[in-house]
């Protein structure tokens, strides 16, 4: 069941917003105001940008820069982990292979012992 909705408020740049949160998303969403904040202060401090629309540009040009280039370095790193397992799977079965052709006889049954009277 998904957790009900409710509304919060959170303040970013010294300005109030409502915002609808489900209970155990809350934690998450003061995580991220707490970014964005930073984010926009960064940019506010840096004095390169004037006003407050521009500074919110800015720093949202800033984190999805950031967020694309995290998620391209992971998106390798994944490829580059599918890419050893396949040659770690491929090394499996080439030594199974191998090891059938060398596959020792089996061992003579055992014989059967039977009671005498």
């Amino acid at each position: 069941m998904n957790a009900p909705v409710k509304p919060i408020t959170v303040t970013i740049m010294d300005k109030d917003y409502v915002v609808g949160c489900a209970e155990d998303e809350r934690e998450a969403l003061f995580a991220s105001v707490e970014f964005l904040n930073n984010k926009l202060r960064e940019q506010r401090d840096s004095g390169k940008v004037i006003g407050s629309e521009r500074v919110s540009v800015m720093a949202a040009l800033n984190i999805a820069h950031e967020y694309l280039d995290y998620r391209r370095k992971n998106d390798a790193v994944g490829t580059e982990v599918g890419a050893g397992i396949e040659r770690i799977q491929s090394k499996i079965k080439s030594a199974l292979a191998r090891g059938k052709l060398y596959e020792l006889p089996a061992a003579p049954s055992a014989a059967k012992m039977v009671e005498v009277e």
